[in-house]
């Protein structure tokens, strides 16, 4: 199996993602003397990963995830000053995503695959401040826009077929 490019979860690098996606809830409210409603603010962004831990440091990457996640949950509990700070920054093909927290972490190793742990994690955003939720935002459009200038702006989809979706695209 061949590496893809990292998704970076903090510092570590998960090299065999198998799939990861994204939601984003939006708050919506009614527009004043009115029928009409519109998505006001950005609710919640929870990005989940499964990937495969392979090879000897395996166990040092699912250590290195747990203390992430412990780390993060300590911090929760730290003092306000801190968490101005602290996040876990996620960064991949999808997104670059700030100020992430684990909610939840799974390891599952089976008989199939002695020498590999498959891996769930789940993240949900936590903005500390604006201006870490505004780097966020300018770190999603330059990677928007480096990988439209990477495709010589082609058109969506264009020359798509059916084997070129196949394979799971680079993370």
């Amino acid at each position: 199996m061949a590496p893809t490019p990292p998704v970076l979860v903090g510092p570590v690098p998960l090299l065999y993602v198998q799939s990861i996606s994204m939601s984003e809830g939006y708050q919506i409210q009614r527009i004043a003397d009115s029928r009409f409603s519109q998505a006001v603010a950005p609710t919640k962004t929870t990005i989940a990963i499964e990937a495969l831990l392979l090879g000897p440091e395996r166990l040092v990457l699912k250590k290195a995830l747990e203390t992430l996640a412990l780390d993060n949950r300590l911090l929760v509990s730290a003092t306000a000053k801190l968490l101005a700070t602290a996040g876990i920054p996620v960064v991949c093909g999808l997104t670059i995503s700030l100020d992430m927290q684990i909610t939840d972490l799974k390891f599952t190793q089976t008989t199939g695959k002695r020498d590999a742990l498959d891996v769930s994690i789940t993240l949900q955003q936590v903005p500390r401040t604006a201006k870490s939720a505004l780097a966020g935002t300018i770190g999603d459009l330059a990677l928007a826009a480096g990988t439209l200038l990477g495709a010589g702006g082609a058109a969506p989809l264009a020359g798509l077929g059916a084997a070129a979706v196949t394979p799971l695209l680079p993370l």
